[in-house]
């Protein structure tokens, strides 16, 4: 859930890329219900990963906070937490 401190991501938008300012996070792939099983995404030193499930690119950018995301809309708040 995202209520660990692990960000979650979705890319309900369809963008080609998600950039993150997180190196380790979760991908959602969409806002539930239509949600992928939670993917943990670890970058370590690199600056890009794909999420093995939805093929979605995360570029690591390093202006934005840990836990922000450009586009703002791809960062999944829990409702429920």
């Amino acid at each position: 859930m995202a209520s660990s401190g692990v960000p979650h991501f979705h890319n309900d938008p369809g963008v080609r890329e998600i950039h993150v300012g997180s190196r380790e996070f979760m991908c959602i792939g969409a806002t539930p219900p239509f949600d992928h099983p939670h993917i943990f995404i670890d970058m370590g030193s690199g600056d890009e990963a794909i999420c093995s499930y939805c093929g979605t690119l995360y570029k690591f950018k390093q202006s934005l906070a840990d836990g922000q995301a450009e586009p703002e809309s791809c960062l999944w708040h829990d409702q429920a937490a």
